[in-house]
């Protein structure tokens, strides 16, 4: 983008910040969608942005969008270090403006565009949590064999620190804080192929979010264990996981949670091969999913919204496990669900539609979608993303492969992790 051409200049000098926005989205090829997505926003709340014309902006949002979109913070009225704090803070303590004052400039990349609400502390449990989020934010962007140690550095810090609490109040917060952590570290193990690492500290999370007396804390942790439990096949497991979420979560469930639990049951549905079970789950989570409101942030300990897109690349990531090629090629947002920032959760659904283009015969189709998520694999030396393309490959047997198949396997047998 050239950001001195004459209707950005005009754009920015008369206070149009919006249309500063629009030019530059347009001209970096993302729609609307895209950038609610990155924003953590609705495409409704991104048409309004653009359009306020002369009009007061939030700051925040205002920053998320430059951030993303790389415009110069004085082009859409910013300095440079208040679009940093706004992309990340928004309007929250001044604990976490502290903490992040000197990396503020890293914190505020695509993959940290949107924002959370934080429990009602101060103090210790407040500035730790910074620090887990501003690791959780990372994740997109960096591989876990970097983030685990500092993850699991800052996860004794909180342990330690929990045991020193003054009154049983302290406790439970910072408990919270440590539930957060120890889920962070099992997710970063996951990533890493480290399964029983994963499910250890899946476990202390949801023990650590017990000791917090947080419902909505706990049904998260069994919801992330539910789906790490889907997704390695123990689909009995998952499902009972997700029953006891719900149960948690009791009839005053915000939409967002009940929305990412129907799909994580959608997937335990798919480990189990029951089609009609998923599918019923599927539409469950679209219904849910309306009820959001893409305009508010969503609650601790969710960090990022909740779209139609996510219910479509579960949709997708069903249809693999079901071998039901219909799903993803009837689904109007799978090409939306492959665009996400998020580069391992990208390339973990290549290989779901490569695994549906070889069912149906596409080989080239295919491995051409699985060498560009082994790229990705091998970039941030994902082991799970590595494995996955190993057992795609492992589905096709034949003693003469052709030469798209030969050239993925000299670059699969070349990474060593």
């Amino acid at each position: 983008m050239n950001w001195s051409s004459l209707a950005i200049r005009d754009a920015a000098r008369q206070g149009d910040y919006g249309r500063v926005v629009s030019l530059a989205r347009r001209d970096a090829g993302v729609s609307q969608n895209q950038l609610g997505d990155a924003c953590g926003i609705s495409q409704s709340a991104v048409s309004r942005l653009e359009g306020r014309g002369t009009a007061s902006y939030d700051m925040t949002l205002l920053a998320r969008a430059a951030t993303h979109l790389h415009i110069p913070s004085r082009l859409v009225g910013l300095a440079d270090h208040t679009a940093a704090h706004a992309a990340e803070n928004g309007q929250y303590d001044v604990h976490r403006r502290n903490f992040l004052a000197g990396t503020a400039a890293i914190a505020a990349t695509p993959a940290l565009a949107a924002r959370h609400p934080e429990p009602a502390d101060t103090g210790q449990a407040a500035t730790l949590r910074v620090a887990t989020t501003a690791f959780r934010r990372l994740d997109g962007t960096t591989p876990s064999r970097q983030l685990s140690e500092p993850v699991l550095a800052h996860l004794r810090l909180t342990q330690t620190i929990t045991g020193d609490a003054e009154t049983p109040e302290q406790r439970a917060r910072l408990a919270a804080v440590g539930s957060e952590a120890a889920s962070l570290a099992g997710w970063l193990a996951w990533d890493m192929n480290d399964i029983g690492s994963a499910r250890t500290w899946y476990g202390a999370a949801i023990k650590a979010a017990r000791t917090s007396s947080d419902r909505l804390l706990l049904a998260y942790q069994l919801g992330s264990l539910a789906g790490f439990e889907a997704d390695a096949g123990n689909a009995a497991q998952g499902l009972a996981l997700v029953r006891t979420a719900h149960r948690q979560l009791g009839d005053a469930a915000p939409a967002i949670a009940t929305a990412w639990l129907d799909t994580v049951e959608a997937l335990a549905h798919a480990a189990a091969g029951d089609r009609p079970a998923a599918e019923a789950a599927l539409d469950q989570a679209a219904r849910s999913t309306d009820a959001v409101q893409d305009e508010q942030p969503p609650p601790w300990p969710w960090v990022f919204t909740f779209t139609h897109t996510k219910v479509a690349a579960t949709r997708l990531t069903c249809g693999a496990r079901l071998g039901l090629p219909g799903w993803v090629t009837a689904s109007q947002d799978a090409a939306a669900a492959l665009t996400s920032s998020h580069e391992k959760q990208r390339a973990l659904l290549m290989l779901d539609l490569a695994a549906v283009r070889l069912a149906t015969g596409r080989l080239d189709g295919a491995f051409a979608l699985a060498g560009r998520a082994l790229e990705v694999g091998a970039r941030y030396r994902s082991g799970r993303i590595i494995e996955r393309a190993r057992g795609l490959r492992r589905s096709y047997t034949s003693p003469t492969p052709p030469r798209v198949i030969r050239e993925f396997d000299d670059r699969l047998y070349g990474i060593y992790l």
